[in-house]
């Protein structure tokens, strides 16, 4: 009789801050890396169904809605130039592209965007969150 094979280990805290934050914009738990962040489009679980973290603390508001406006218009605004200026298109015509292109990435960014601000907001211990950390790996022996 064979035993049954033992889980992966989890992958534990983020290392760092560039790690966490891609582990929420991905829409996975900041802390462990491998729950589920949202339950809804932007509604985030109450609890990671995989190591427990509270998510109830998470206080980010309008944040996520600002960058994505921030991004979509930074990233929109040379595409505007180009089809008027070089294209010599019509207000009209380059409307007609802008706008279901500017929405899309609203709505594609928004996610994301709050992912990165819960796992900003707990990576710094914000609106009641630990202040978790791993710690770093001793220096190896001299010798």
């Amino acid at each position: 009789m064979t035993e049954p094979l033992p889980a992966p280990p989890s992958p534990g805290l983020p290392a760092s801050f560039g790690a966490a934050i891609a582990r929420g914009a991905m829409g996975h738990c900041p802390r462990c890396g491998e729950g589920a962040l949202f339950a809804r489009f932007i509604r985030p679980v109450s609890h990671c169904p995989n190591c427990g973290q509270d998510w109830r603390f998470q206080r980010a508001d309008d944040l996520p809605a600002y960058l994505s406006i921030l991004i979509t218009g930074h990233l929109l605004a040379p595409v505007i130039i180009l089809l008027i200026a070089e294209y010599d298109m019509g207000p009209g015509m380059a409307a007609a592209i802008i706008l279901p292109l500017a929405v899309a990435m609203l709505i594609g960014l928004l996610q994301p965007a709050k992912g990165a601000v819960i796992a900003l907001q707990w990576w710094h211990g914000m609106h009641g969150f630990v202040r978790e950390r791993r710690q770093p790996a001793a220096p190896p022996a001299a010798g």
